[in-house]
């Protein structure tokens, strides 16, 4: 059972529209939308919160994400009238990148506290230029799929390498990205066509290595 998230947004639309956006990253995440008014307004609703975190609570607890300033509020109230609001936290993060990493932190086993970090190391930019350590060993891919390093193959290769015991990165240009960090995967704006350097280092450096070279060359399971 991985932590759930829940979406608290002045809009529906906008709640459901990061849902998705996430969903395709963290495909065994329970992510709940809560959005607007019950009626279609703008706006929150504290007895929707209430029940978007219950449906989100698969016994690992759960991350609630907000938009702006009175969401916050409306979130905040909900934990709090919880039978054990322990289990259940707000982060402060932006809606869209924190959510983004807190899915991909869910997806890849982290628990609560870790999902929590996630979302908000978000706030800051992606860090670009930073060579993986000890770096052994560098492959030269080109990307052939649709949409390149963007959101769903970024987040297929970041959990890709989640489980093993090496530093890798990404260069495109002269910008660098760790291969473990979905949104500074993005930030390099690969393309279909674009030719990308990958380096590891460490124990499974090779591993990795093979790990990202597959991927690549089956597309990250999508159609050329």
């Amino acid at each position: 059972m991985s932590v759930g998230l829940v979406l608290v947004s002045h809009s529906a639309k906008l709640a459901e529209g990061v849902a998705e956006v996430a969903a395709q990253m963290a495909p065994d995440v329970t992510i709940v939308p809560a959005g607007g008014l019950p009626g279609g307004g703008i706006g929150t609703d504290y007895d929707s919160v209430v029940a978007a975190v219950q449906r989100a609570d698969s016994g690992s607890g759960v991350v609630l994400l907000y938009d702006l300033g009175s969401a916050q509020m409306t979130a905040e109230l909900a934990v709090e009238s919880l039978a054990d609001p322990t289990a259940v936290v707000v982060a402060d993060a932006p809606l869209v990148e924190g959510t983004v990493a807190a899915a991909v932190a869910a997806q890849n086993g982290a628990d609560r506290a870790g999902v929590l970090d996630a979302a908000a190391a978000a706030a800051a930019p992606p860090e670009l230029g930073t060579p993986a350590e000890q770096a052994t060993d560098c492959v030269e891919l080109t990307l052939t799929n649709e949409v390149g390093l963007h959101a769903r193959p970024a987040a297929v290769l970041a959990r890709s390498l989640a489980a093993l015991e090496a530093d890798v990165s990404v260069r495109l240009g002269d910008q660098e990205a760790d291969a473990h960090s979905v949104l500074a995967l993005m930030a390099l704006g690969a393309r279909k066509g674009d030719r990308i350097e990958v380096c590891a280092g460490g124990p499974q450096a090779a591993e990795a290595l093979r790990v990202v070279q597959d991927l690549v060359e089956d597309n990250f399971g999508d159609p050329a």
